[in-house]
């Protein structure tokens, strides 16, 4: 390599600050305030790259789009040449696993820096707006430095997507604008509206307004409690698929809400029997109980806090196969999965995490 060729690349790596700079969100949707810090990022570094959270979730009220079509929208924002220094890569939730979720973070930047030589090493920073709590990642990464892009719009996602799905058919067209997002923003929301997807998740939002609503007068905000089964048996897994919004026709743990007088456990087994008719006693359902464990992520639920407990139900395979079920009560059907092809876009909230969590060693094999 000439001389030249060495002092071309020092000079073009002098025009930025970083080499990379990280920028990690859910962009549900992708709004202006969002492109403020891209294009923040894009002024200081050769390399951008955006990491989009709950990559592979089932659409919902919190979700409402997949990862494609957020990438699509960040990228449609920039010119053929601002794309060619962005970098969009999907990121999973691992709301119960955190150390797994910052490995993945790391692995994921990595992948992507690796790809480009820079001389004299390369340097990596992260990207973000300190709004609130849910920007406590920022603090997670002590090997990058931490680049704050104070708020320049009021724009917060949540009351975007929820203005979004609220609209109504009397809605004009040319009113998309107002949402305060881009023209790749505005045009994909433009198209999605009215669809079969979008009519769904305007059904969810309206069925979810309403169970708040119930509430609305209560001195505090209430917090629910219920309890989920994890029924496994020779490398399958009992699921219902569930009747009623929210989460219309996904695939759930058997499972519901504590009624006022039981304890936990008799409430788990209670929701199990209603909802899938198993054909197993309820002393051995209760002797087969292996472990339990709490999941309280406070974003799990899109009706508000709730606290979940899983009972982990391991039966013994015999000679008969698998035991008989029918989907009953809530559950439009009830069928045994086998572990091996569950997805986390299949599942209702955050039960795939749920299921990983309390079935670890079994995820770990696979």
């Amino acid at each position: 390599m000439t001389n030249t060729t060495l002092s071309l690349k020092a000079k073009a790596r002098s025009e930025y600050e970083y080499d990379f700079l990280v920028f990690i969100g859910r962009f549900q949707p992708f709004h202006n305030g969002h492109k403020s810090v891209i294009d923040t990022a894009l002024e200081k570094a050769r390399h951008v790259i955006v990491l989009i959270g709950s990559s592979k979730e089932a659409r919902s009220v919190r979700n409402p789009f997949f990862w494609e079509e957020r990438a699509a929208m960040i990228m449609g924002a920039y010119s053929d040449d601002e794309q060619t220094r962005i970098h969009c890569t999907p990121l999973l939730d691992l709301p119960y696993a955190e150390q797994s979720w910052i490995r993945n973070v790391q692995m994921s930047v990595q992948g992507i820096t690796c790809q480009y030589q820079v001389t004299g090493g390369q340097s990596i920073a992260l990207i973000g707006h300190a709004k609130d709590h849910t920007s406590y990642y920022l603090n997670m990464f002590p090997q990058w430095e931490n680049v704050n892009v104070g708020r320049t719009l009021d724009l917060d996602a949540t009351n975007v997507r929820e203005t979004y799905l609220r609209l109504d058919s009397t809605f004009a067209a040319d009113g998309f604008s107002l949402l305060g997002a881009p023209t790749s923003t505005v045009k994909f929301l433009a198209e999605f509206y009215g669809s079969a997807d979008y009519l769904a998740l305007q059904h969810e939002q309206q069925v979810i307004d309403n169970y708040k609503g119930a509430w609305r007068d209560a001195p505090y905000v209430p917090t629910f409690v219920t309890v989920d089964a994890v029924v496994v048996q020779s490398g399958h897994i009992l699921l219902v698929k569930r009747r009623s919004s929210p989460g219309k026709g996904l695939w759930a743990l058997p499972g519901g809400f504590v009624d006022p007088h039981e304890k936990l456990r008799d409430a788990a087994i209670r929701e199990l029997r209603e909802e899938t008719r198993i054909a197993v006693p309820a002393p051995v359902l209760y002797g087969s109980i292996k472990a339990r464990e709490m999941f309280d992520d406070p974003f799990r639920s899109a009706r508000g806090r709730t606290i979940t407990t899983a009972f982990l139900i391991e039966l013994v395979g015999n000679k008969d196969g698998l035991p008989r079920i029918k989907g009953a009560d809530d559950a439009e059907k009830a069928s045994w999965v086998p572990i091996a092809n569950l997805e986390s876009n299949m599942l209702y909230e955050d039960h795939f995490h749920i299921i990983q969590n309390m079935l670890r060693d079994t995820f770990a094999r696979l």
